[in-house]
């Protein structure tokens, strides 16, 4: 049996806007940078390190690479996806309108005004 997506257009249309428009994030960041940049040393530390001693102590070194999954929260890919959203935390905004989204610079704190009646700038 082979199966065939069997969903009208029109039905499809509105599955999608029935849909939320922003996809689940996944947050890789530290708190810090220099904590990212530690959890990197150890990873790389871990990965290199049971690789280069294979010749000197065996096989059974390799063991202590899948450690570095630990410290990398995944694969180092990962781990420099969170090194991207740990620089940049505060910095960049993410805003999705009408099913598409945009990296822009995030506004600064609004300083108080002695307006206080004036509307808030939107978000």
């Amino acid at each position: 049996m082979n199966p065939v997506n069997t969903v009208k257009p029109a039905q499809d249309a509105r599955t999608r806007a029935a849909a939320p428009s922003a996809a689940p994030e996944r947050n890789f960041a530290s708190k810090s940078v220099p904590r990212h940049l530690a959890r990197g040393a150890i990873g790389f530390g871990l990965i290199i390190g049971s690789i280069a001693l294979v010749p000197v102590a065996g096989p059974a070194t390799l063991l202590a690479a899948p450690l570095a999954l630990i410290a990398f929260r995944g694969c180092p890919t990962c781990w420099m996806v969170g090194l991207v959203q740990t620089i940049s935390r505060g910095r960049l905004e993410r805003q999705c309108a009408d099913g598409v989204c945009t990296l822009t610079k995030a506004h600064p704190a609004a300083k108080p005004t002695a307006d206080v009646n004036a509307p808030a700038p939107p978000r």
